[in-house]
This record gives C-alpha cells, sequence and structure tokens, in this order.
C-alpha cells in the first residue's frame, strides 16, 4: 500500500469527521433531503472560496513575475 493512500487522522472536532460519522438511521427522508441540500451548499461555498484562492495566487505570482 502507498503511504500517500493512507489519510492522516481527522482533527479533534473536525465537524467533517463528525459529519461522516453520524448515525443516518434516525432521520426522516425530509431531514435527509435537508441534510443533503446543506452540504451541497457548503461543497458551493468551499469550492468558490477554494477559486478566490487559487485566482488571488495566480494574481500575485504574475504581479512578482514567478
Amino acid at each position: 500500500m502507498d503511504t500517500d493512500e493512507i489519510a492522516p487522522p481527522p482533527r479533534a472536532g473536525d465537524p467533517v469527521a463528525l459529519v461522516g460519522t453520524q448515525d443516518l438511521d434516525p432521520f426522516s427522508v425530509a431531514e435527509l433531503d435537508a441534510r443533503v441540500a446543506a452540504l451541497e451548499a457548503e461543497i458551493r461555498r468551499v469550492r468558490h472560496h477554494q477559486d478566490r484562492a487559487v485566482n488571488h495566487r495566480a494574481i500575485a505570482d504574475t504581479l512578482f513575475k514567478r
């Protein structure tokens, strides 16, 4: 097994790790639909932030001729 395939252990209190381990059995279909919508919205928010960070880096690299 390649060591790159081993994920680091989650940080204490990491919300993503908590979401990934939560028991879904008690949730109704409506609650699961709401959860999926909330997670999709969070994915969009993170990707938007990531795009801004990449663009910021590209502008800085251009400015400083890297």
